[in-house]
């Protein structure tokens, strides 16, 4: 690990293990494989266990699932239609997506589900790209009406059953209001669920099929899909979801016989990958060489600039700099970057050690993936615990802290 003018320097890498390692020492985090890369170097951290009481080892090669994380790399295959013109911005949704014509919108977003009025204009594939649709998971409205219709259509992952297939998730989204006005408003997640179905109707293809032809098996991601076969299943941690009161590890989900251990009925382009920090690591260098891996093109230049820079304006991102901002002490302090792509935060504003430009995503799982252009910096951090607690959105901020520390210029 030679000090250079394109990586690390030693004692910055140094720092970032001893960071790391406090948080595995600490009890609170049982394990985590961490990448940073930068030029030609890549350096890998697997610290800690599979179980909270022990058990095997992480290594480099451990899956883990990507929660929301998922969205950056599911976007993509909208990017690539979009690179072939079998989608335009532009085009309206409900000649694939029938269910979401005519749509009305709720005259208050904490009205009654009848007490609506026409959509202004129809859907477009804009529209669903930047999570301005008009439905998505809003956080400032729980207990409304419409919040509890989504919960209840089980619209949104395992809660309280897994999603149904995408014709009958599709039926249930058709039934409700928007909230907003297409274009409106940016929102959380549904779109990103919707993205999916939306390529797979568009491909005549199920999303993952599409997914792995044009991006997990050009660019070497064996071990990326939407479950893990049993021939891998030791190397998926059990996941968990604290006690927020006590802080007791609860498990969420565990790999013998758990959600991600068979296909699903709904591939969900918001949250339902699973993946590795090498298979990760292949994605976002590709975004930084500008749709390239090898010789090979996977992206146009222009895709992924479009997916990679602040596409809200100010009206729309309004509520998400509210959200990110005013609800710190319950996010433990994700989320705040400024601006939104396709399917990924960008920061558009300097918040804390990264710079402007920086795009990626964090997981409710405990994951955080991130590539910087200006430094030609990818950093991926995978954990098994869930952001029911702080302690994984605290490393996290760790992680990146000392990540940019390292750099050596």
């Amino acid at each position: 690990m030679g000090n250079g003018n394109s990586g690390f320097s030693e004692a910055g890498l140094r720092r970032l293990r001893e960071v790391l390692a406090r948080h595995v020492d600490s009890g609170k985090v049982p394990g985590l494989v961490a990448l940073v890369s930068r030029g030609g170097e890549t350096h890998v951290e697997a610290i800690g266990t599979m179980r909270h009481d022990g058990g095997a080892p992480m290594r480099r090669d451990t899956i883990f699932r990507m929660a929301s994380t998922s969205k950056p790399v599911a976007a993509a295959a909208a990017m690539v239609l979009l690179d072939e013109c079998r989608l335009r911005l532009d085009d309206l949704v409900e000649q694939w997506l029938p269910e979401l014509a005519d749509r009305r919108v709720l005259k208050r977003i904490d009205g009654p589900l009848d007490d609506t009025v026409p959509a202004r204009r129809p859907i477009t594939v804009r529209d669903v790209l930047t999570s301005t649709f008009g439905l998505g998971m809003d956080m400032t409205a729980l207990g409304a009406p419409i919040m509890n219709a989504v919960f209840e259509q089980g619209l949104t992952p395992d809660l309280p059953e897994p999603m149904p297939e995408p014709d009958e998730w599709m039926r249930r989204l058709g039934t409700l209001p928007l909230m907003y006005q297409p274009g409106e408003r940016w929102q959380y997640h549904i779109s990103n669920d919707l993205l999916g179905v939306l390529v797979a109707r568009v491909t005549g293809q199920p999303f993952e099929t599409f997914l792995r032809e044009r991006l997990f098996d050009p660019l070497g991601m064996k071990d990326t899909g939407f479950h893990v076969p049993a021939d891998k299943i030791d190397r998926l941690p059990t996941l968990y979801a604290p006690d927020p009161q006590t802080g007791e590890f609860l498990v969420w989900d565990e790999a013998e016989e758990g959600r991600w251990s068979k296909p699903p009925a709904f591939q969900g382009g918001g949250g339902g990958l699973v993946s590795t920090v090498d298979d990760y690591h292949a994605y976002y260098r590709m975004l930084l060489n500008q749709g390239m891996h090898g010789t090979e093109r996977i992206l146009s230049r222009p895709a992924v600039q479009l997916m990679t820079t602040n596409r809200l304006t100010p009206e729309q991102n309004a509520a998400r700099n509210a959200m990110a901002t005013d609800n710190v002490h319950l996010s433990f302090g994700q989320g705040q970057h400024g601006g939104w792509g396709f399917g990924m935060a960008v920061r558009a504003y300097r918040g804390d050690y990264a710079p402007i430009g920086q795009f990626g995503w964090d997981g409710g799982s405990g994951t955080s993936t991130y590539a910087d252009p200006d430094n030609q910096l990818t950093g991926i951090l995978l954990t098994q615990v869930g952001m029911s607690v702080p302690n994984s959105a605290r490393l996290i901020h760790d992680f990146w802290t000392t990540t940019y520390q390292a750099i050596d210029d």
